[in-house]
């Protein structure tokens, strides 16, 4: 009997310590998805990214400028909600005429480039010159619709929020 138990115990801790060994991996697949999510979403749009210069600096497509800002102005909120979530991606869908799974993509990108740029009002700034550089004022429109659609499901602008959208009119010479 002794040594039915002693078995027993041991394939119980082994099975024990394999089920706790999978966490680890697990964790890692979840990081490699992530990042692969990040380098197809910016694939898609045909970002390339150049050595020795910022990605900011590297956007052609003003879908991208716009969905990265809609990112850092959402994420300067103390703590955005997920109706304000949807809400960004949905008008970001409308307003730059993309499928939602390329809106959803391009909420990806953006927050890997606000990452990039070292916080949401950073990001904020540099996308908006970028954008400005890209296509002018003519891009401002589709821009102030999504962040309308976030202030709209938020409640309201935040403080920072607010001097966001001074720096963007500043940038676009309003």
């Amino acid at each position: 009997m002794p040594v039915i138990l002693a078995i027993l115990g041991a394939i119980g801790a082994a099975i024990y310590y394999y089920i706790r060994s999978r966490g680890p991996i697990n964790s890692g697949r979840d990081l490699i998805e992530a990042a692969t999510e990040v380098r197809l979403a910016a694939r898609r749009f045909g970002f390339k990214r150049n050595a020795n210069r910022h990605p900011a600096e590297d956007i052609d497509d003003p879908k991208v400028a716009i969905g990265g800002i809609a990112v850092a102005f959402l994420e300067m909120d103390s703590l955005p909600t997920q109706e304000a979530r949807i809400a960004m991606t949905r008008e970001m869908q409308s307003a730059t005429h993309v499928t939602l799974e390329d809106a959803e993509e391009l909420t990806i990108l953006g927050r890997w480039l606000m990452n990039e740029c070292g916080g949401p009002e950073q990001c904020v700034s540099r996308l908006s010159r970028k954008l400005y550089k890209l296509r002018g004022a003519e891009q401002l429109a589709p821009l102030m619709q999504v962040l309308g659609a976030i202030g709209a499901s938020g409640g309201g602008l935040s403080d920072r929020q607010r001097d966001a959208l001074a720096d963007i009119k500043l940038i676009f010479n309003l």
